[in-house]
C-alpha cells in the first residue's frame, strides 16, 4: 500500500498493511533528525500552527503516511521580531522567545469588554495573498502518495483566549461578557472560511481542535462547553461538509474530556486525537471499547514519560501494545500525544517508526 492507501483504509475503520503514522516534531527534534540523517534541515513554516505542518521531507523520509497544510501568515504580514525580540504574528498576538518556545508577551485584547473592541480590531484576512501558496506546493509534491491533512487547530477556544488572555477569558465566559459572542464568532467565521478553503484544494482529512482538558479533568464544566462551544462546533462541521460530504474530521483536545466524547459523535465527529493516554479517564483500551466503532482514534503513545524516559526497546513495546490495542479491525492513526519535545532522543524517535514497520 501507498501511505496514501495506508490512511485512508484505516479511517474507513479497515486494516492497513500496517499501522500509519503520523508525528510531528518541534523545530530542535527536526534539527537534531536532520544532522543525525546529514540531511538539509527545513526551516519551520510562518504559521500559527507551525509544528503540524513543518519539516515534511524529513518526516516523510522516516516514514509518516501523512502530510500536514495550514493557513501560513499572508505576505503582506509575516511574523516580525523587533530589536526586543518580540515576535508579532498577523493575529497581533506578541510573543517572546524562552529558549524553546514562544511564551505569550502580550495578549491584544486583554482590555476588551465590550462588542465595539471586536468590531475595531483588524483580524487577519483568511484570504490575503501568499495564505494558501505552501499549501497549494505541498499538496502538488504528495497528494498522489501521500494522505493529505489540513490543520485548522485552535478554531474557537484557543485563537480567542490567545488574544484575551486565558485567565480574563474564562472570567469573561462565565459572566457572559458582551463582547464574549462576537469575539468567539469571529475567530470561528475566520476558520471555517479557512478550513472550507483548504478542503477545496484537496485535503482528505480536516482535522481542527482545541484544548478543552487538562491532566485530570476539563477545563471548563462541560454543561457550560455544551451550551457555549457544542453548537459552534456543530456548525462548523456542518459547514466543512458543505463543501465534500465525505471529508473526515478530526478533533484535537489534550487532556481528559470523557464527557463530551458522546457529544462530539453525535455532531459527526470522525477522528478523536490525542487519547492522551496518561490523562484522566483516556486509558486508550477504554477508549477503543467504547468507543472504537464510532471513531477512528489518532494519537496514544505517551510523551511525557515514555518518549522521553525509556530505552528504545520499551519504546518499541509499547508502540506494538498500541497497535494491536487501538488498530485493531482499523480505525487507527499511530501518533505521540503532542508534538515531539527536545526531552526525547534521537534513538527513541526511530525506535517508534521501527515498531511499527516490525508490527
Amino acid at each position: 500500500m501507498t501511505s496514501r492507501e495506508r490512511v485512508l483504509t484505516a479511517i474507513n475503520h479497515r486494516e492497513p498493511d500496517r499501522t500509519p503514522v503520523y508525528m510531528t516534531l518541534t523545530p530542535q527534534v527536526a534539527k537534531q533528525l536532520s544532522d543525525y540523517f546529514n540531511l538539509p534541515y527545513e526551516p519551520p513554516v510562518d504559521s500559527l500552527l507551525s509544528t503540524r505542518i513543518s519539516h515534511s521531507k524529513l518526516l516523510s523520509f522516516l516514514g509518516n503516511d501523512c502530510i500536514g497544510i495550514a493557513a501560513a501568515a499572508p505576505d503582506d504580514h509575516p511574523s516580525i521580531t523587533d530589536r526586543e525580540g518580540i515576535i508579532t504574528n498577523e493575529w497581533g498576538m506578541k510573543f517572546k522567545n524562552s529558549g524553546l518556545y514562544n511564551e505569550f508577551y502580550m495578549y491584544p485584547l486583554a482590555d476588551a469588554d465590550s462588542p465595539d473592541d471586536i468590531y475595531r480590531y483588524p483580524f487577519p484576512d483568511p484570504f490575503s495573498p501568499g495564505r494558501f501558496r505552501i499549501a497549494g506546493e505541498t499538496i502538488n509534491n504528495y497528494k498522489d502518495t501521500y494522505a493529505i491533512v489540513a490543520d485548522l487547530e485552535t478554531v474557537i477556544f484557543e485563537t480567542s483566549w490567545y488574544l484575551t488572555g486565558l485567565e480574563k477569558f474564562l472570567i469573561d465566559l462565565i459572566t457572559e461578557a458582551p463582547y464574549m459572542d462576537k469575539l468567539l464568532d469571529r475567530v470561528m467565521e475566520i476558520n471555517v472560511k479557512t478550513g472550507k478553503h483548504l478542503i477545496e484544494m484537496g485535503a482528505d482529512i480536516l482535522w481542527a481542535g482545541d484544548d478543552f482538558g487538562t491532566q485530570h479533568g476539563m477545563i471548563m464544566d462541560p454543561d457550560l462547553w455544551r451550551k457555549v462551544f457544542k453548537p459552534r462546533i456543530k456548525w462548523m462541521f456542518e459547514e466543512f461538509r458543505k463543501v465534500n460530504p465525505d471529508i473526515k474530521l478530526a478533533w484535537h483536545s489534550c487532556g481528559s474530556i470523557p464527557e463530551i466524547i458522546p457529544d462530539f459523535i453525535e455532531i459527526g465527529l470522525d477522528i478523536l486525537n490525542p487519547v492522551q493516554p496518561r490523562a484522566k479517564g483516556m486509558d486508550p483500551e477504554f477508549i477503543k471499547e467504547k468507543y472504537g466503532k464510532d471513531l477512528v482514534l489518532f494519537g496514544g503513545i505517551d510523551l511525557q514519560n515514555l518518549l522521553p524516559y525509556n530505552t528504545p526497546e520499551k519504546i518499541k513495546n509499547e508502540v506494538k501494545k498500541m497497535i494491536r490495542i487501538l488498530g485493531k479491525d482499523g480505525g487507527y492513526i499511530l501518533a505521540p500525544a503532542h508534538n515531539i519535545q527536545p526531552d526525547t532522543p534521537v534513538e527513541n524517535i526511530l525506535a517508534i517508526f521501527e515498531a511499527v514497520k516490525e508490527g
